[in-house]
Parts: C-alpha cells; structure tokens; sequence
C-alpha cells in the first residue's frame, strides 16, 4: 500500500520519519524518494541488514537502521538524539514476506522447516513453547490469538501427538491441525492458518507490542505529525481502532444516527482521525501482491492544540 501510506504519511521536505517495522525497505524507500527528509527504520530482524545497507549507499545520513522492537521506539529514538517526531510514524504489522518465504524461519505451514516463528532472535520458539504447554494452555492460545473455534481439538491433538514425539517442524504441527479438524479441498484457507497465527503472535508478544508502540507514538509525535497504521487481521485492527477513536475523543458507543460520532467532543484529544473508514489495498495491487488483500490502513494526525478538538 505504497500510495495509500504516502499519501496518508503526507511527507514534506525537511521533516523526520519513522518505518516502525523496516522488513524488507520497501516503504522506507518510498518515504525518502519523496522528499528531502530523515528516517529512522526500527525492526528487530537481525537479517534485514542487507536491504538497509541498499537505502543507506543511496540516502546516506537521510537514513538510520535501529535494531529493536517498536515499544521501545521512544528509548531507540532518544538514544539517537531523536525526542520529538514532527513528520510521522509508520507501523506496518505482522511479518513480512521474505520472513514467510524463509523456511529456516518456520512461519509458514506450507514448507518445512524448524518451528521457531520468532522475528527476532531472543526468546522462546513456538517448538519450545508447545513442548512446555499443557493441553488447556494450548487450547487457549489457539484460540485468543487465532480466533479458531476448533483449539480444543487442536489441542488435544497436539498433546497426543507428542506423547510420542516433540513437534519440531512446521509441516509437523500443519499436518497435526489438519488431521485434528480436517482439510477440505473447497477450504477458501487453509486449516492451519489460524493456528500458525495464533503460535505467532504468542511467541512474538504481538498483541502487547502494538498497544504499547501505539502510546509510544502518541507521546514523541509533534503537533501535525501523523500516524499510519496497516495491519492484516482482526486483532490488530480492533487495537488500532480502539486506541485511534480513543485518543480522538470519539463517543465509545454514539447513537448511530448522531452528527457527532466523528466531532471530537473530548478537550484531552490527542488526534484527529483521517480514515473514517479503514483503507484497503486496491484490486490492482491485490491481483499483484495477494497477500495486500488483507490490508487495512488507519490514519491520525496529532492535533495541534488540544482546544482545537472542542
């Protein structure tokens, strides 16, 4: 969502930016073609490496890689002279595609690898952590974290299955679900989608990471600054929706037929929401890159004086 962000970030000469989540550059690059200004790509991925060095022989001193995760971004920042963004802050959620394509990563269900699905390199891997995991605790992630209505049959079939042996693969833990609930050609997805999210955002701590960047954010953006979030499924969606009307003084449960549901009434207002309906790729970029097609954009800008929201 290239055009969407760009147009959305409004990026202007002289300001500084920050790519919450760098991946693979793509949007970083895009914010520096569009004018002479700063940018601090954040990403906790040590093996992005090899696409900052490419922005960095272009843009130069424009342009810093920090390695980290984005709720420490005001710690990141302030560690590089940085207390205050007056341009904007780009997070774009869950993992990137290189990361899916990767087997050695172990995110996807659909090559084998070893089952770790950890973005970074610290921590637990979801191998670890289904190892060490009761039935009930199981059963709990798959559903709190994948919305999927079968965790308790998931779950018990994990837990008889490494009664003989651990699980260490992702093909492993595939056939396991789909063996546990089914696997019908007619399937729009497939069965292990929703687990494979579930042991995903568990291991990487998602759902807090998001909450706590979305307060980060809040805090080192400047007055006109802007905040882009896009995200790809409905956890994350309800957060930033949550956190945007929130901090946008938005009445939590307004009459539906009110004039007032998108008039800020609060005088603590932090934002103005820009996307009073999410924004999703277009068809041409969903026919390009399938994976956009669950992409939702939502945008504020930081209001310049809280009495404006009255």
């Amino acid at each position: 969502m290239l055009e969407e962000v760009k147009l959305y970030l409004n990026i202007k000469e002289g300001h500084t930016y920050v790519d919450g989540t760098f991946g693979a550059g793509g949007h970083s690059h895009m914010i520096l073609s569009s004018a002479n200004c700063k940018l601090f790509a954040i990403d906790r991925d040590p093996n992005i490496q090899k696409y900052a060095k490419i922005i960095k022989n272009k843009y130069c001193s424009n342009f810093k890689l920090i390695e980290g995760k984005i709720s420490n971004l005001k710690i990141l920042l302030q560690n590089n002279g940085i207390n205050q963004i007056d341009g904007g802050i780009l997070f774009d959620l869950g993992i990137s595609s290189m990361q899916v394509d990767n087997a050695k990563r172990g995110f996807s269900f659909k090559i084998d690898g070893p089952l770790d699905m950890r973005m970074g390199v610290k921590g637990q891997t979801v191998a670890q952590i289904i190892d060490e995991s009761d039935e009930k605790t199981l059963s709990d992630i798959i559903y709190n974290y994948g919305d999927e209505h079968h965790s308790r049959r998931i779950a018990k079939a994990i837990v008889n299955y490494k009664k003989n042996k651990v699980i260490e693969t992702t093909l492993e833990l595939a056939g396991i679900v789909r063996s546990a609930i089914g696997n019908k050609k007619n399937n729009k997805i497939d069965p292990a989608t929703k687990t494979f999210q579930a042991f995903r955002i568990k291991v990487n701590n998602e759902l807090e990471e998001i909450k706590n960047a979305l307060n980060v954010a809040k805090d080192i953006l400047a007055p006109g600054a802007r905040l882009v979030v896009i995200s790809f499924h409905s956890l994350e969606d309800k957060i930033v929706k949550t956190f945007f009307k929130t901090n946008s003084g938005l009445n939590s449960n307004p009459y539906r037929h009110s004039l007032d549901v998108y008039k800020n009434k609060n005088r603590n207002s932090e934002f103005t929401i820009l996307t009073k309906k999410v924004v999703k790729a277009s068809l041409e970029e969903v026919k390009v890159n399938y994976r956009a097609r669950s992409a939702k954009l939502r945008a504020v800008e930081k209001i310049n004086n809280f009495a404006d929201a009255a």
